[in-house]
């Protein structure tokens, strides 16, 4: 005879099977899997049950930590997974440029490793087939996550490295292209200031000298004067000068329209330094004070022809002791005071060998001597008119702007802008200082070249 089971043990099975069934249903409802390149991205209100990764026998806070143990093994690797795929994608990305085939090949195999073993243990994780030991899983995870984060630098020095390389080579490159036009400038400079353009006097007769060739040496000479110019500014900002103080020591008060026109006041200095004196025979040097007498004019004129194309530090050496050579020191040591001179080259020698009849060879020198050679050989030019005498003058400041008399030396200066007013309430120009100064032979004028400023009607009358 069939023993029959209590009733209530048929019921207390079938309680337990309902109840095992329901945890395993909770389980997969709060395991949601999102596919983002094969990544297993786990629910944050995942919790894993006792009886789903431990023996129903345990102790249930043993179940506990032993599943909370797992299921941070099982971040930490995730994690240390998709910081593997990211070094991979970036080695990726500088392999693209320049192009390395081996490189893109090594990356691309190791994201698809990578997300084969996170696939692999997706695939276990579902299948409750977690057979891991939390520790050394952690401790691998970390050891790969930190392989992944140095992998992860090297390349972005790498590519750090590339473009210093890159803006190394592009500086080379301006610094190249710098120096070609500056050598380029420096060759037509010195086109402008070669005697080539002075083709014009080599058959020229006293008798048949007239202003026009006076005018044609005089621009000759005033490229030399910018050119030095130009050369003792850059000397001032090497040395670290206050340009504006210097420009104010100059020419007081003075108002530029532009910063860049503060380069006229130096340029001023230098015109008004070497062309003074320029009245008078040899620039009022004592030697050959009389020469200037009947029939002086064929000697300076003779003086003039053999001047105008030589070097000055050839004439220099075999005529020490001539008027140029006086010439030339005096309007050096005028032109360069002794605290300018300590300043750009740190010590005296060059004054100390032009006032002991020297020639220096730098270039801060040789471009002096030769605007000095040039402004000598005007005046010798100068003095070589028979009928007519060659005298200089310079615009007194705050006069009205006259073209009898004047040209301006920045045009803009001159030529109202479109629209403006030509009242009084907008001012008038007046002369802040003279750059260049004028020149009268006989009944001619060659105009003085002034700076202008716009004076307001109060100021002006």
């Amino acid at each position: 005879m069939e023993t029959m089971k209590p009733k209530s043990a048929l019921s207390n099975r079938s309680k337990k099977l309902a109840k095992t069934f329901q945890k395993v249903m909770s389980l997969r409802s709060a395991t949601k899997l999102a596919s983002n390149n094969g990544i297993c991205m786990l629910n944050s209100h995942l919790k894993v049950k006792e009886d789903l990764f431990t023996d129903q026998n345990k102790k249930p806070h043993q179940g506990n930590n032993k599943n909370r143990a797992i299921m941070e093994a099982l971040i930490a690797r995730l994690f240390a997974g998709v910081t593997t795929i990211k070094a991979a994608y970036a080695e990726l990305q500088m392999a693209q440029h320049p192009y390395n085939n081996e490189s893109i090949q090594a990356a691309d195999q190791a994201v698809v490793d990578e997300l084969r073993a996170i696939s692999e243990l997706k695939r276990r994780f579902l299948k409750r087939d977690l057979d891991l030991s939390p520790q050394v899983t952690i401790m691998l995870a970390e050891i790969q996550e930190q392989q992944s984060l140095m992998k992860t630098y090297e390349i972005t020095i790498k590519r750090l490295e590339a473009e210093v390389d890159f803006k190394d080579n592009n500086i080379s490159s301006l610094k190249k292209h710098l120096d070609e036009c500056v050598s380029f400038n420096k060759s037509l400079e010195k086109k402008l200031n070669s005697s080539g353009s002075l083709s014009l006097f080599d058959n020229l007769t006293l008798s048949s000298l007239s202003p026009s060739h006076f005018v044609h040496f005089l621009h000759h000479s005033l490229r030399s004067v910018r050119s030095f110019s130009k050369i003792m500014i850059a000397e001032m900002e090497s040395a670290h000068w206050d340009l504006e103080a210097a420009v104010k020591f100059i020419h007081p008060n003075a108002v530029f329209n532009k910063p860049t026109h503060q380069t006229f006041a130096f340029e001023s200095f230098v015109c008004i330094t070497m062309f003074e004196g320029f009245n008078y025979p040899n620039f009022n040097v004592q030697e050959d004070k009389n020469l200037h007498n009947q029939g002086a004019e064929n000697l300076y004129f003779d003086k003039f022809k053999r001047l105008k194309s030589l070097n000055p530090k050839q004439y220099l050496t075999h005529n020490p002791n001539s008027s140029f050579s006086k010439f030339l020191k005096s309007k050096y040591l005028q032109v360069v005071h002794a605290k300018m001179e300590c300043s750009f080259f740190g010590n005296l020698n060059q004054r100390k060998v032009v006032n002991s009849g020297g020639y220096p060879d730098s270039t801060f020198f040789i471009s002096f001597a030769e605007m000095a050679k040039r402004v000598w050989a005007l005046h010798c030019l100068a003095l070589s008119f028979q009928d007519d005498d060659v005298t200089v003058f310079q615009i007194k400041k705050n006069s009205r702007f006259s073209e009898v008399y004047m040209e301006s030396v920045t045009e803009e200066s001159v030529s109202p802008s479109a629209g403006e007013s030509s009242d009084s309430s907008s001012g008038e120009l007046r002369v802040g200082f003279t750059v260049v100064p004028g020149f009268k032979i006989g009944k001619t004028v060659i105009q003085s070249q002034v700076y202008l400023s716009l004076v307001g009607s109060s100021a002006s009358s």
